[in-house]
């Protein structure tokens, strides 16, 4: 009996083994967490030598099962930025609702500083509609059916943090309407932007969402 149960323990300990990833370089053990680069920035400081050059680059990480973060880190080069980019992003992972037909629960519209991002929910098979940006973030994240619209700014980094601010609303939004509907309690009517205090270019999104 207590062989057999030895060697049950070294069947699963090796299986556990198989199941880890290593880095084939190093030989370190790969966390479940990828990392994707959205923006690399040159920037240059004044010193009293001369310009010092650096790098400035915006990561997202994400272990594709509902949590996501993003992260910013300045280096000498793109890779010791990408390091303390990728830190800060897993010190600051948030957990996202995510839906059986891998999708967002509701509707969701958000403003931050000079970015307007539109995010809706999309049934199973439809893929991920996005741009650049949005698409980094609800990748990883674990999204796999999803319709969006950029409305305000093309900057990269401020469509980065809008999406991810909206993606912080669902997940609250989400959380107080299985409160209230535990409590018997009808869910607060969601807010979806009204035409009249919408540009040209946003009418035209939203009449493409069909909202």
């Amino acid at each position: 009996m207590e062989l057999g149960f030895e060697v049950e323990i070294f069947i699963v300990a090796e299986r556990n083994l198989k199941e880890r990833k290593f880095d084939r370089v190093s030989g370190k053990e790969k966390d479940a967490f990828e990392d994707r680069i959205v923006q690399v920035n040159r920037v240059a400081k004044k010193t009293k030598g001369g310009n010092k050059i650096g790098f400035s680059v915006l990561v997202v990480c994400g272990d594709r099962e509902g949590r996501v973060g993003v992260g910013l880190g300045k280096g000498a080069d793109v890779a010791s930025g990408m390091a303390k980019a990728s830190r800060r992003a897993r010190k600051n992972l948030i957990s996202v609702s995510i839906t059986n037909a891998k999708s967002i629960p509701m509707d969701i519209y958000v403003k931050k500083g000079a970015a307007k991002v539109l995010l809706k929910p999309a049934p199973e098979g439809s893929g991920i509609a996005a741009g650049g940006p949005v698409r980094a973030i609800v990748e990883l994240a674990g999204i796999k059916n999803i319709s969006s619209k950029i409305l305000g700014s093309n900057n990269r980094a401020n469509n980065v943090y809008a999406t991810l601010e909206a993606l912080k609303q669902i997940s609250s939004r989400d959380k107080v309407s299985r409160d209230l509907v535990s409590k018997g309690t009808k869910s607060p009517k969601l807010e979806v932007p009204n035409s009249k205090n919408l540009n040209r270019r946003e009418k035209k999104a939203k009449i493409q969402l069909k909202i």
